[in-house]
């Protein structure tokens, strides 16, 4: 669900980020609120969290992959906006660092898998614990919230893509950037979706929230302060899926819509979009691929973009929270 560069138009483009821009300015304010009862850096654990999901990927009929994202279970515990950002920022870390998802994307990428998910993903889990009571069936709530939401995300990528080669033509009739009209693009991304990738996100939001039900019930009320210095499991699981990341490696192919520019001239299209050419090289990460070349050992470099994307997160958070520390206590002073 990555759009990369060159796939999206720049007015696409420039729409997507316009569009989610309000919702990053609203999520962003929620800090100033928030941040004495909910600390930030226990956000940036979830966006770690969101970050290390996403890099499991799993296989799909067809030689393609998918994943879960994560997102519905920061929803369900922090709230909407706050997973807004953890999921973000995550994104954010992917695109520059490790080209997983484009620059001029980001905007579409951040309203699927952050906006959309999180307020999809936390509107049906209210809605569901209203009508089910008890741990187990909120938890459920939980998880099918995580399957409705990130199919939803899904649909919204579908559209964005498949509208390109209806509004954006050359003189020949080929499409300039993403090849592949509405009746091909919808189907697709949401066939692994409902198969593979929503049963993954209700997985992990279904068990997650079962654990953090069990070991932290604070987190799920308003008042979260009992959590503080008291974060080492959160820690020892986010180590362990860290080594466990390179499982993701197994599956074989690459996600439907994210292909490279090899990749794209093998799929019986007969060109190469004009616009894809133009936009897709805009930025070279310095990680591409979750590689690091020198170290000349996949697993290991896995491991390692896995730990830098997570201390990445986790700093950015907790950065953020010394900074309005600072600014309050100096009004305060």
């Amino acid at each position: 669900m990555h759009i990369p560069d060159g796939y999206l138009s720049p007015t696409t483009s420039a729409t997507m980020y316009a569009v989610s821009a309000p919702f990053i300015i609203k999520a962003s304010g929620e800090i100033k609120k928030k941040f004495n009862r909910t600390s930030l850096p226990l956000v940036g654990v979830f966006g770690a969290f969101s970050f290390v999901i996403m890099m499991f990927n799993l296989p799909l009929p067809g030689g393609t992959t998918a994943h879960a994202v994560g997102t519905v279970l920061s929803a369900v515990v922090l709230g909407p906006w706050l997973s807004m950002l953890a999921t973000s920022l995550a994104l954010v870390i992917q695109a520059i660092f490790f080209g997983d998802g484009g620059i001029l994307t980001l905007g579409a990428n951040i309203f699927n898998m952050a906006i959309v998910m999180s307020l999809v993903g936390y509107g049906v889990f209210l809605l569901l614990k209203k009508l089910f009571r008890g741990k187990v069936l909120v938890a459920v709530s939980a998880g099918v919230a995580g399957y409705i939401a990130i199919n939803v995300a899904a649909l919204c990528a579908g559209i964005e893509l498949g509208v390109q080669p209806l509004l954006f033509k050359n003189a020949a009739g080929q499409a300039l950037y993403f090849p592949y009209p509405l009746w091909v693009s919808i189907p697709a991304m949401l066939l692994g979706h409902l198969l593979v990738a929503g049963v993954a996100e209700m997985v992990v939001t279904y068990f997650g929230y079962s654990w953090i039900a069990r070991q932290y019930p604070s987190l799920l009320h308003e008042k979260k302060e009992e959590t503080k210095g008291r974060m080492r499991n959160v820690f020892l699981i986010l180590t362990i899926l860290i080594f466990l990341a390179p499982m993701g490696l197994i599956a074989p192919g690459t996600a439907w819509g994210e292909w490279s520019r090899g990749e794209l001239g093998k799929m019986g299209i007969g060109y190469i979009p004009a616009g894809f050419d133009k936009w897709n090289s805009l930025w070279s990460a310095p990680l591409s691929g979750y590689d690091v070349s020198i170290l000349h050992n996949s697993i290991v470099g896995y491991i390692v973009s896995a730990l830098v994307g997570v201390a990445c997160i986790i700093g950015v958070f907790t950065g953020v929270q010394w900074l309005l520390v600072k600014i309050n206590k100096t009004h305060t002073a």
